[in-house]
């Protein structure tokens, strides 16, 4: 009884200390003035190289806090934390940027950023870069879009970012394409509520691009073949080979994406099938 009563009282001074008010004011107030916020997420984790190049390149333009999950949480999709404990720890970083890792999946580090983290909501969220392309049906399991989504959700403008393949110089590049788009978005006015962008990179990006296509979401998947292992009492099934299949649609991100063009795929987050629901209501009050 004694040992369970003293472990429930260490479980609570660690949620206590975790969640210090104390700190995270401190982190607040030291971030530098400007007019304009915004707060980063991704998928890879907290310490990831697209992460820190999106920090690098956006902070001399805004007040920028990193609220990313402590360890990968790719294919987390808009999966939530629920009914577990979530710890957050403040990093350590020379451009002094507010830099949470929290035990959580990427739409619960946004949320969670949003609502604790910070005391002046964002103007922008933005989600990665992520270590590989996020296109088509693979947004919904994408923890990077799930991160991007949720803050749409939740009223805020949102883009989640992505590259195909894990080159530093890359990674730099985007970022830097990605600011010169906030700064393009700012001007016009355009990030209003809501809005949702998915954005790829391809490979290559540091040396020059082909040129940018706003396309649609291809609808082609992508196809996962799992490997089959035997074992005495069971049999386990491991993920082998993911293939990007060919979209022949040019209005397709898929599509331009394969012939090298940076893609910006504006979505949404109502699911609703007009069609079908004019269709069904025709039916149902028949």
């Amino acid at each position: 009884m004694m040992k369970r009563l003293l472990s429930s009282i260490i479980f609570v001074l660690i949620i206590c200390l975790t969640f210090s008010s104390a700190t995270i004011s401190q982190a607040v107030d030291a971030l530098p003035k400007s007019d304009f916020y915004i707060l980063l997420s991704n998928d890879d984790g907290y310490n990831a190289p697209g992460l820190k190049a999106l920090a690098e390149a956006l902070s001399p333009i805004a007040m920028v806090t990193v609220a990313a999950p402590a360890k990968q949480q790719s294919g987390a999709g808009h999966g939530i934390t629920y009914r577990e404990a979530i710890f957050v720890s403040q990093i350590k970083n020379h451009k002094k940027i507010p830099w949470y890792a929290i035990s959580a999946r990427p739409a619960t580090c946004v949320h969670i950023g949003i609502e604790n983290l910070i005391k002046t909501k964002p103007d922008l969220v933005i989600s990665g870069i992520n270590k590989g392309e996020n296109l088509g049906p693979v947004t919904f399991r994408s923890g990077t879009a799930g991160a991007a989504r949720e803050a749409a959700i939740l009223g805020f403008p949102a883009i989640a970012t992505s590259l195909q393949g894990n080159n530093r110089d890359d990674y730099k590049a985007s970022a830097i394409y990605v600011r010169k788009l906030v700064e393009k978005l700012i001007s016009k006015k355009l990030l209003q509520p809501k809005l949702l962008l998915n954005i790829n990179f391809p490979a290559g990006i540091s040396k020059g691009i082909k040129g940018t296509k706003v396309t649609k979401l291809s609808l082609i998947d992508e196809t996962n073949t799992y490997h089959k292992k035997h074992f005495p009492f069971f049999e386990a099934y491991k993920t082998n080979i993911t293939k990007l299949n060919i979209d022949n649609d040019p209005e397709t991100d898929i599509n331009a994406f394969a012939n090298g063009y940076v893609t910006i795929t504006p979505l949404s987050i109502d699911q609703t099938n007009y069609p079908e629901l004019k269709t069904l209501k025709g039916i149902v009050n028949d």
